[in-house]
C-alpha cells in the first residue's frame, strides 16, 4: 500500500471537495456550505499566502487532508499556524496515514519559523483528543468563544 502526504493541488479539487463535505456535513453535522465558496476557499489555500492545505492519498485515492491557517500570536510576537482541520476517511483514522498528516503539519510549522502549531476540537470528540495526546500535545487553558 502506497501512502503520500502531500500539498493539495489544482488536480485535487473534485476530491478535495468531497472530503470537505464530508468532514463539515457527514462527521460535523454542519449545513452544507456553496461549492462556490468552497472551491474559493480552496483555491485560495493553493496560493499559500494565508495557509496551506495537506492531502493524504492512499494507493493513488485520496483520503484526508489537513487546513493549517497563517497568523499571529500577540502572547509570543510571533507568527503561528492553526490546524483548522484534520480529517480522515473512518477507515483512517488511527492509522500511519492519520499520524504521517499530522506530523506534515507539525513539520511544516517548525521548519517556516512558526512559534506553534494551534487546534481545538470539539469536546466530544474523544477520539481525536486520544491522538493528539498520543502525539504529544497538551490540551490548553483557554475557553473557546465565538458570535455569529
Amino acid at each position: 500500500m502506497s501512502l503520500v502526504v502531500r500539498n493539495a493541488e489544482l488536480k485535487d479539487l473534485h476530491r478535495l471537495t468531497e472530503l470537505m463535505y464530508e468532514y463539515i456535513v457527514g462527521f460535523y453535522k454542519k449545513p452544507k456550505p456553496n461549492s462556490e465558496n468552497l472551491h474559493n476557499l480552496i483555491q485560495t489555500l493553493f496560493e499559500k499566502q494565508i495557509g496551506i492545505q495537506f492531502v493524504v492519498e492512499q494507493d493513488g485515492d485520496l483520503v484526508g487532508f489537513a487546513t493549517l491557517y497563517f497568523t499571529f500570536s500577540t502572547m509570543k510576537a510571533n507568527k503561528i499556524t492553526i490546524m483548522n482541520d484534520l480529517f480522515l476517511l473512518e477507515p483512517y483514522r488511527n492509522t500511519e496515514a492519520e499520524t504521517q498528516l499530522f506530523l506534515t503539519c507539525q513539520t511544516y510549522s517548525q521548519d517556516h519559523g512558526y512559534a506553534y502549531m494551534s487546534w481545538i476540537t470539539a469536546i466530544e470528540n474523544k477520539r481525536a483528543q486520544h491522538f493528539f495526546e498520543e502525539m504529544g500535545s497538551v490540551q490548553g487553558n483557554w475557553v473557546n468563544y465565538s458570535i455569529i
